[in-house]
């Protein structure tokens, strides 16, 4: 058999060329490392804080009734004005009063003439009796009816007391510095005694409580038994930039069983009325302080079908998956119970991309320098 000699070169000048070809798709690319943001493991000092939604209710809330039936004759304040305690509020027709004042007084007097006259009657029985020129009867007769004239005034003066009394109720004054509701009754309106609707409604706001429920677990740490009153702040909806500072005061004497949480009220000084009754604020207050916690930034810690886990970047750059025991989330902070070594570093972003044994690449977290 000939041999096609240029043919031949041909096939050996081509064989190595497809051999190194085969050779470079056996061994692809290692793959490219994964950019993720990562933060250290570390161990501090963390606060038990409890939060819940609290309810902000008056100091203490009057509302303001007559107790006299009149007219009534003036308002002395505005609807929502701030009064201190002693301010006018209304002014009732005082004249019926006055005038029952007067008949009572006068009343007064005249009982007091006869039971002055009465006691000179039995002074000189008394004088008579020893003389025998009265008998012991007469005597005890006049001396029981200056008894019963003396009695007499002491009812007068009562009467009279009770007539000032009324008098007094026609100028209402408030009971207590706070701040006036919306007003019911008007000028020239005729007032009734004890009625089932207040004229106005006072509420005292500075301080005001704040009331919220807390879970029975922190009841031991909530009575503290001599210790000084617990902080506790209130942050409302509509002023998040400015949390304002009070002290718990109040701690229920029963755990509610159908909930599992205690009430509990705390006191603020609310100076600039920035808590208003019936608002809804969130309630943060410091238990006490846990040292040496294991903490991570909380988007560090993922959930699985097996739980909490974190991706911790080994010393290669490689990642593995770490199961992880969560106690709780303190802020941006989750402590760590099980699971983390002070010092390792852990994902804390980009773990959609990763798979235990990923090669990564730490990048710096956005807003800060690499």
């Amino acid at each position: 058999m000939k041999w096609n000699r240029p043919l031949f070169r041909c096939l050996l000048y081509a064989a190595p060329i497809a051999l190194a070809g085969c050779a470079r798709k056996a061994a692809p690319p290692p793959p490219e490392a994964v950019p993720v943001t990562a933060a250290s493991v570390e161990r501090k000092s963390v606060p038990v804080e409890v939060t819940a939604i609290g309810h902000v209710e008056a100091f203490s809330t009057v509302g303001i009734k007559a107790q006299v039936n009149g007219t009534l004759l003036s308002v002395g304040f505005r609807e929502g004005q701030n009064v201190k305690a002693g301010d006018l509020l209304f002014r009732i027709d005082p004249r019926p009063f006055q005038a029952s004042l007067a008949q009572a007084e006068a009343n007064l007097a005249r009982d007091r003439a006869q039971a002055k006259n009465a006691g000179a009657d039995a002074a000189r029985y008394a004088g008579l009796v020893e003389k025998d020129y009265v008998t012991r009867e007469q005597y005890d007769q006049v001396r029981a009816n200056a008894e019963a004239l003396a009695s007499t005034v002491h009812a007068s003066e009562a009467a009279v007391e009770n007539a000032r009394l009324q008098v007094a109720y026609c100028t209402i004054t408030a009971p207590i510095a706070g701040r006036t509701g919306g007003l019911l009754l008007h000028p020239g309106n005729v007032v009734k005694a004890n009625d089932d609707k207040p004229l106005v409604v006072i509420n005292q706001i500075e301080p005001v409580y704040v009331t919220f429920s807390s879970p029975e677990s922190a009841l031991a740490d909530l009575r503290q038994p001599g210790a000084a009153p617990l902080a506790v702040t209130a942050v409302s909806a509509s002023d998040t930039a400015h949390p304002r500072q009070g002290a718990l005061t109040f701690i229920d004497n029963a755990v509610d069983a159908t909930t599992g949480t205690i009430t509990a009220k705390a006191t603020f000084l609310n100076r600039d009325d920035a808590l208003w009754p019936g608002q809804f604020v969130n309630v943060t207050i410091v238990l006490r302080t846990q040292p040496g916690a294991i903490v991570v930034p909380s988007p560090a810690v993922q959930t699985g079908q097996s739980g909490s886990y974190v991706y911790v970047i080994k010393p290669d750059s490689t990642v593995e998956s770490r199961p992880v025991t969560v106690d709780r989330t303190q802020g941006a902070l989750s402590v760590v119970g099980k699971g983390l070594a002070p010092g390792e570093r852990v994902v804390t972003d980009g773990q959609l991309r990763l798979t235990p044994g990923a090669r990564v690449e730490i990048k710096a977290a956005p807003g800060v320098p690499s």
